[in-house]
């Protein structure tokens, strides 16, 4: 889930304006990467360092405690990042949105009527597990929804809007220019109801008119079978909702696939290697392997020679919206022991005294040698 910035300070949301700096030099202080060299502390410094500088900005803050947003967060959705980062996804309606709710100068060419909502993206991690059989998460997301107070009119509850006086309610009026070339007429968006056509002359206290509220949802996704790094997945109406009762946007999910710590994945196959003794592979042997979905027999004929790959049919990856199932191949490799008790050195060296393939094989490679 998005984290909460005052979370990330380790601080409450009345916490005054010298609580937050002592506890951003205690935290920078901990995780700075000169002084902190574990995993993982260059991105809490980063991460510190964001919520600092959005907490101790006044104007910054009480955007943030508004809206869970401010004008120079990463998207208009972006209710923190770390943890399965969560934020705003189009770039376009980015600029639109923070033009309605924090006064931008410009004047949006869609005003006038219901506006759709924005896209939002959450970035999520799964296992290579989940990724080869596909799982259904539970994650929580924030985003702005229909203000519960006033009901998504914007006016407190028990008042209501009224007609704009200047367009009528159009939300449009027309001007003429008068110049020596003679008169010209325009029609511009309405400056006073801003293109509404309605005016809220006692805003709701919650949204202050708006509408919308930030929300918090606890949605499932299904992660279907073969998906990699970089996937991504389409949640409709599962954005911000729009204003004026526009359409919401959609979540896009963003797979990431942790690495394994015995699989490498290429592709929609899987490769693991496996440490053998010498004598498995000269006598030959019947081996258990892991696989992405359980346990699995491997028989090693005799007279295997490391560096063999051997290939388990349909243990990979499913292949994503199409059918069937990557392959899954064990290369192995001969496991030298450093270290062997007196009786295990002799039964060794009995078998050395027995082997002159090698040393006839020597001979013949260095005659070859003098000879060129």
């Amino acid at each position: 889930m998005a984290k909460d910035l005052y979370e990330i300070m380790g601080v409450s949301r009345t916490a005054s304006e010298a609580d937050i700096k002592k506890a951003y030099r205690k935290l920078a202080l901990e995780f700075h990467p000169d002084v902190n060299k574990d995993p993982g502390a260059q991105d809490k410094f980063k991460e510190v360092q964001k919520a600092n500088d959005i907490l101790s900005n006044p104007q910054k803050k009480a955007q943030y405690d508004q809206y869970g947003v401010t004008d120079d967060q990463p998207g208009a959705g972006g209710f923190g990042g770390a943890g399965g980062g969560f934020s705003g996804f189009n770039a376009d309606s980015f600029e639109d949105i923070f033009d309605n709710f924090f006064g931008g100068g410009r004047q949006s060419k869609r005003r006038g009527g219901p506006r759709p909502g924005e896209d939002l993206r959450y970035d999520l991690e799964i296992t290579l597990e989940e990724a080869a059989a596909g799982v259904e998460k539970k994650i929580e997301i924030y985003h702005l929804a229909r203000c519960k107070k006033c009901e998504g009119s914007g006016a407190q509850p028990g008042s209501s809007k009224t007609t704009c006086g200047k367009c009528g309610g159009a939300g449009q009026v027309q001007t003429v220019q008068r110049t020596i070339l003679g008169s010209f007429s325009q029609v511009i968006t309405c400056p006073e109801c801003r293109g509404a056509g309605e005016i809220i002359k006692n805003p709701c206290s919650n949204c202050h008119g708006k509408g919308l509220e930030k929300q918090k949802r606890q949605i499932s996704v299904k992660i279907p079978a073969g998906v990699d790094s970089g996937s991504r997945l389409r949640v409709s109406g599962e954005g911000n909702h729009g204003e004026g009762g526009g359409t919401p946007g959609d979540l896009y999910v963003f797979i990431t696939v942790k690495a394994h710590a015995y699989f490498k994945r290429e592709d929609d196959s899987v490769y693991i290697s496996v440490n053998l003794p010498y004598s498995r592979l000269v006598l030959g042997t019947e081996i258990t392997v892991p696989s992405l979905s359980g346990k699995t027999k491997l028989k090693i004929p005799a007279g295997t020679q490391p560096g063999t790959l051997f290939r388990l049919k349909g243990k990979g990856i499913a292949h994503l919206q199409k059918y069937g199932t990557g392959d899954q191949f064990v290369e192995v490799t001969v496991a030298v022991p450093k270290s062997i008790s007196g009786k295990e050195k002799k039964v060794i060296q009995e078998l050395a005294d027995l082997d002159t393939k090698f040393d006839a094989q020597s001979e013949d490679q260095m005659a070859f040698l003098n000879k060129h």
